[in-house]
């Protein structure tokens, strides 16, 4: 069955980075659009990144713009997010997303928490 587990969460200090980490299986990830979004505490789920199937193309919010890098690995079946310059607003729950219309899986999230 499809699945996408991510990994790589944890709690790091202001200025500090994580790699996050996707592992999917289940499904021909090499022609899936993916993408990490995130959600905090009573606020709606967010895009953060995405990268088309070919990793030609990326795309981030605004506000990681510079800070984060979204990268992918179709040989491994993998997804990751670099995050550097972590900022207390980036706590969050971060969700791994694959996407190829009418078909879209989630991940069941990894905790991501800067505090000093």
């Amino acid at each position: 069955q499809v699945q996408l587990v991510e990994s790589g969460g944890g709690l790091v200090q202001p200025g500090g980075s994580l790699r996050l980490s996707c592992a999917a299986s289940g499904f021909t990830f090499s022609s899936y659009i993916m993408s990490w979004y995130r959600q905090a505490p009573g606020k709606e789920r967010e895009l953060v990144a995405a990268i088309t199937s070919t990793a030609g193309s990326t795309n981030y919010a605004d506000s990681v713009k510079g800070r984060f890098t979204i990268s992918r690995d179709n040989a491994k079946n993998t997804l990751y997010l670099q995050m550097n310059s972590l900022l207390p607003e980036d706590t969050a729950v971060y969700y791994c997303n694959a996407l190829h219309p009418p078909y879209a899986y989630w991940g069941q999230g990894t905790q991501v928490t800067v505090s000093s």
